[in-house]
């Protein structure tokens, strides 16, 4: 076993099988109108995002590069399709329990990082929940096990929404950049890195409304 998977089954699958298992029960009454809501990510529903996570769970690598290939490198493309796809072809109540059965699963994707799939899951959940006007948590504790690899990542974008900006954690010892202050809860912050401008509001300081002005709604979908 590669030394990034034996550090993801180590370190993340106890908190990633936690918070799947935890967004399972926040979601299993939610109604048909409520499924069909608008999420934070782009276009997709809530049921979308839900078939989101229960297919980076179970999606093998090689078949995706090649869905990848064929949408001329457009990864987005091939989630977008494979969401709708599944959620097309199963219920949200299918779809929970899916998520229930691979709470544990060591799977993820060859491309990912060992704190891609804890990422997915906290912010995915806020994507669903949000909209819905329900209130779910992010541990302080989980945040930072995934944020500063979020702000290194080139996926989000997140060094150039920053530059220039420092921003600081109100609830934990953390603080990134130089420059005009961006404070706010840790939990956030990460939503922000990721282009969710719903995290916007929790902030403050004179950098917030260069950062808001950086983070405009984008039809992102992973």
């Amino acid at each position: 076993m590669r030394a990034a998977q034996r550090r993801y089954i180590d370190e993340f699958l106890p908190h990633v099988a936690a918070e799947r298992r935890d967004l399972a029960d926040q979601l299993e009454t939610l109604d048909d109108a409520a499924w069909a809501t608008p999420s934070l990510c782009g276009t997709w529903t809530a049921h979308d995002v839900l078939a989101h996570l229960t297919f980076s769970v179970e999606e093998k690598t090689l078949p995706l590069l090649v869905e990848v290939a064929r949408a001329r490198g457009d990864m987005n493309a091939v989630f977008d399709r494979e969401a709708r796809e599944r959620a097309a072809a199963m219920s949200p109540a299918a779809l929970l329990a899916r998520l229930r059965a691979t709470a544990e699963d060591p799977h993820r994707l060859g491309l990912s990082g060992p704190t891609d799939p804890l990422d997915d899951v906290l912010v995915h959940g806020q994507d669903i929940t949000r909209p819905l006007g329900l209130v779910r948590p992010m541990p302080v504790e989980r945040v930072l096990l995934v944020i500063d690899a979020c702000w290194g990542s080139p996926v989000w974008g997140t060094k150039k929404r920053f530059a220039g900006v420092r921003a600081v954690a109100t609830d934990a010892d953390w603080a990134r950049g130089e420059g005009p202050e961006v404070r706010g809860p840790i939990g956030e912050l990460l939503l922000v890195a990721t282009g969710r401008p719903a995290g916007l509001d929790a902030l403050s300081g004179p950098g917030t409304a260069e950062i808001a002005r950086r983070t405009a709604p984008s039809p992102l979908r992973s």
